[in-house]
């Protein structure tokens, strides 16, 4: 029997991977685990009430594309946060989570060819997995470009040679970027815009972490491009409830860009995609227009910021991210810090080589830990504690 070899060259999912890592031996101590990023933050309360009024609405198909309800009310979301008009009706679709968004994405907008040869898609290194296996699907190249401490934790668009950009069909981005943290500023998207515009490529905007940060909100991609007056298929971005509002067991969010572009999402999730259940897109568009429970969250993420910084404060390499909710820590390796940990103290996280590539014998994650700080504070202080005084003293 024959099956594709497109997806052959796949490592192992991070987490059975980190399973068969740890699983021959017994925990150090008292299991705190700093592995995923699954938010522990109180849902907002009016959730269980807004899905029990709506409750018979699992009794129907509902809408593909999302309720005008929905619609609405993530555009007026865009508009209050960003400051850009969008048309509900044609320029934003409901998703049942970002990752299908992007997945279904990649395959929508990239072309079986570019620049008279395979398209190429460019994916920071380490990177959301999901990128890659987009990418993979549709089958275009993709290139790793690595976002490391030289680069300031983002990738350098601006080397990489115009050969390989004219191929470039999609380029993705997360900011603030899963697992670094760091956020891209204005000049930066811009640069980017301008790099797309030059070459004619689209730009995913994976922005599910925007709402989680230090002081001062991150810019979007949309927003930028708008300034700038770029064609209005060139940014798709991507959000989600599951960071912003603790709800990744919803499974919603949203896509939005350009007309033309998501014309065309659309028109594929129409015959392959599954639309939000309809009591969920009630409860979605509820929770799009509240904005208080998002300011309660962010102030208790800020907390811990605060907290990890004090308890890190002199550990060399040591930088806090500009927004989300993991540490990038600097270790020798990343397989055996994650071990020590384990054997040692109890504590669970994420070798960073497992959110990585290896490109030309070099795989930018490998000296480095991933660490999610979606506990409560409590259990956050200790978990950093325990990982600072076994790795770093």
């Amino acid at each position: 029997m024959a099956f594709p070899q497109r997806f052959s060259n796949l490592p192992e999912y991070a987490f059975p991977r980190l399973r068969g890592l740890l699983g021959a031996y017994p925990a150090g101590g008292p299991v705190i685990d700093m592995t995923i990023g699954e938010p522990k933050h109180a849902m907002p309360d009016f959730v269980g009430a807004v899905l029990a009024e709506h409750i018979k609405g699992f009794g129907v198909y509902p809408p593909n594309d999302g309720t005008p309800e929905l619609l609405a009310a993530m555009a007026a979301w865009v508009g209050r946060r960003y400051g850009v008009a969008l048309d509900p009706a044609r320029q934003i679709m409901a998703l049942n989570g970002s990752r299908e968004g992007l997945f279904g994405a990649t395959l929508a907008l990239c072309p079986e060819e570019k620049a008279g040869g395979r398209p190429v898609v460019l994916i920071p290194n380490p990177f959301y997995q999901v990128y890659a296996v987009g990418a993979l699907s549709a089958g275009a190249e993709p290139v790793f470009l690595p976002a490391t401490a030289e680069t300031g934790f983002l990738p350098d668009f601006g080397a990489v040679p115009d050969a390989v950009l004219d191929r470039v069909a999609i380029a993705f981005l997360c900011s603030p970027s899963n697992p670094q943290g760091a956020v891209a500023g204005r000049a930066y998207w811009a640069g980017l815009i301008a790099l797309a515009e030059k070459h004619d490529f689209l730009i995913f905007a994976d922005e599910c972490y925007g709402e989680v940060y230090r002081d001062t909100p991150p810019v979007g991609a949309l927003q930028v491009a708008a300034e700038m007056g770029a064609h209005p298929d060139r940014v798709v971005s991507f959000f989600s409830l599951s960071k912003r509002s603790n709800l990744p067991g919803l499974r919603s969010g949203f896509v939005a860009g350009g007309a033309g572009a998501l014309a065309r999402i659309k028109q594929l999730r129409a015959y392959a995609g599954a639309p939000l259940p309809l009591p969920v897109q009630r409860v979605s568009e509820r929770v799009w227009a509240d904005e208080a429970h998002v300011e309660a969250s962010r102030a208790l993420y800020q907390e811990k910021f605060a907290l990890v910084d004090r308890i890190m404060a002199g550990v060399p390499g040591y930088a806090g991210p500009g927004g989300g909710f993991f540490l990038w820590l600097p270790v020798e390796n990343d397989e055996a810090a994650a071990l020590r940990l384990w054997r040692e103290t109890g504590v669970r996280v994420l070798p960073g080589g497992y959110l990585g590539r290896e490109v030309g014998g070099i795989n930018p994650g490998q000296t480095y830990i991933r660490v999610a700080l979606v506990a409560p504070g409590e259990e956050v202080q200790r978990g950093i504690t325990l990982i600072r005084d076994c790795l770093y003293r």
